[in-house]
């Protein structure tokens, strides 16, 4: 589809606002709920209040706090006026804050009461206020349009509405395909954050893809869970703007999701879908699952054809009701799915899928129905994108996913020479992530091509494969493959609670009997020489994702 055929996304919204009117569309899980009709009129006064404090369309307004209904409400607000939203992940550094609010000449801050009290005013000079996403109080102003504007809000609103809101007479921004609606700052695997420009038509192509393979199963009223962080693209889209789009109950999970707290939310809202990164399922499936079946009776058992199959069933509907029992599938992303998981999860039947993309996509570039998900592959080449593999032999040589069309990235803000290296002449988003592509279109991601490292004579190897074989060694919490000269090492962060017991020496002896396990399943040129235990857990990001750039150097 050409940009100029793509409709308006506001519209969209607006429509769905309208006639949505009376039903639920957002709640904090065990405190408040807001109706659409109640999201319209706080979008209402933010505009008033933009408005009165002198903030242009086109201005960015930068949101930083933990996932609730507060920060999606004030995301639509900043959108439907025609500002800029500029999503900051609350796990970074304050420093990171200051430098991202800064970096894009954000005038308003919206903030969580957790981040807030790490954060200094006075080094984000140019914002003209700051907002408490708790409760939208004025945490500071430093301009006087914009104390008077607030200290007169409910006048002003009454004056405009005085028989209250009404939703005829909504009015939102009239969005352009190519304008700009988001600087989305990557969480940084490879390298420092860049803003990710996104465009209105990526936000509604990534609406329209989700409602084409999940409208026949998602239902106006029905309930969702959102985990994830809605500053990363991947939360936003499919955990938050989808589903208020098409009626669907949002539940904010706003306390750290530790298995105990993540179960029981789980049972309370029964999601009709489950978007989650792989670290997750996995954590559930090796403490809930492989212990039942890797026991010495249930190993015989699995053995025999129709009892194997009895358990298969048994397992994946213990694991199915664990999940909340009501979805239609399990979506993973963000990162690889271990493959002795995967290969689990196939046999038992449940219903997984395992999606890819990235920021720069806003997210999406492949994603298949469960029912015809291949094991290994994240998916096909979804609706309003073109992909191809950048090889000789695409089905054998792996070589650099290539991705263009609707939800490609204008490019990264005030940084021309990156987007030139990412986005070449023709449009093609450069990925850096390396994979093959079957005849059916089934895409296997091979790993990140700044991750492969080159053998003593000129072999690929793709560190990823190896610590997938790696984490389904006993004892193993986190694993990361690098070069060490000519030589591959394995930085292991031992499962605290398995070695709590356990003297330095003993670990130590536990991973070489893991290294020597390893190594016969592995090629000669990519065969582990030595382990490096380490202290405390791998930097991460929001995503779960190992900030490699931090060890392999």
């Amino acid at each position: 589809m050409d940009s100029r055929q793509v409709p308006s996304f506001l519209q969209q919204l607006q429509d769905c606002i309208v006639q949505y009117w009376d039903m639920d569309s957002m709640s904090d899980l065990g405190q408040s709920t807001f109706k659409y009709k109640d999201v319209a009129e706080n979008i209402e006064r933010m505009h008033i209040l933009f408005e009165k404090a002198g903030i242009q369309k086109g201005d960015k307004i930068a949101l930083c706090g933990r996932n609730s209904s507060r920060w999606g409400i004030a995301f639509f607000s900043i959108l439907t006026y025609g500002a800029v939203a500029v999503p900051i992940l609350h796990e970074f550094h304050p420093s990171q804050v200051h430098d991202i609010v800064n970096h894009s000449s954000a005038r308003l801050l919206f903030v969580g009461d957790r981040v807030w009290p790490t954060l200094q005013a006075s080094e984000m000079p140019e914002l003209k206020g700051i907002i408490s996403l708790a409760d939208y109080g004025l945490l500071v102003s430093n301009d006087e349009a914009m104390s008077d504007s607030y200290a007169n809000l409910d006048s002003l609103f009454a004056s405009r509405h005085p028989d209250g809101l009404d939703k005829e007479n909504l009015c939102y921004h009239k969005d352009e395909a190519e304008e700009l609606a988001i600087i989305n700052y990557t969480s940084g695997t490879t390298s420092n954050s860049k803003g990710v420009m996104i465009p209105y038509r990526a936000i509604w192509s990534n609406c329209d893809f989700a409602a084409k393979a999940l409208n026949h199963v998602l239902r106006p009223g029905q309930k969702i869970l959102s985990m994830l962080p809605m500053a990363h693209m991947y939360g936003m889209s499919f955990e938050f703007i989808y589903e208020f789009t098409a009626g669907v109950h949002i539940n904010f999970l706003t306390k750290v999701a530790s298995p105990t707290i993540l179960m029981k939310a789980l049972a309370e809202v029964k999601p009709c879908i489950l978007i989650v990164v792989p670290l997750i399922i996995e954590k559930v499936v090796r403490k809930a699952v492989l212990p039942k079946i890797q026991t010495p009776t249930m190993r015989i058992l699995m053995k025999t054809p129709i009892i194997k199959h009895i358990i298969r069933r048994k397992v994946c509907q213990g694991l199915t009701q664990a999940l909340g029992g009501n979805f239609y599938e399990v979506i993973i992303g963000g990162a690889a799915l271990n493959h002795e998981i995967e290969q689990l999860l196939k046999e038992i039947g449940f219903r997984y899928t395992v999606g890819y993309g990235a920021t720069e996509c806003a997210p999406i570039i492949t994603y298949n129905d469960w029912k015809e998900q291949a094991l290994g592959s994240c998916g096909k080449n979804v609706v309003n994108q073109e992909l191809r593999i950048d090889s000789p032999d695409p089905a054998n040589i792996p070589g650099e996913i290539l991705t263009r069309g609707l939800n490609v990235m204008l490019g990264y803000y005030k940084n021309e020479e990156a987007t030139r290296a990412t986005i070449d002449a023709d449009g093609w988003y450069h990925t850096g992530d390396l994979g093959v592509m079957d005849r059916q279109g089934h895409v296997f991601i091979k790993g990140r091509s700044k991750n492969m490292l080159l053998g003593a004579n000129g072999q690929n190897i793709y560190p990823e494969e190896i610590e997938d074989k790696i984490y389904n060694l006993p004892f193993v919490a986190e694993c990361l493959v690098v070069q060490k000269g000519e030589k591959l090492e394995a930085l292991i962060y031992p499962d605290p609670e398995q070695t709590k017991e356990m003297t330095q020496e003993e670990i130590e002896q536990l991973m070489e009997k893991n290294r020597k396990e390893v190594n016969p399943h592995l090629p000669s040129y990519a065969q582990i020489a030595s382990i490096r235990i380490m202290k405390e857990e791998f930097e991460k990001t929001p995503k779960k994702s190992i900030k490699r750039f931090l060890y392999t150097n």
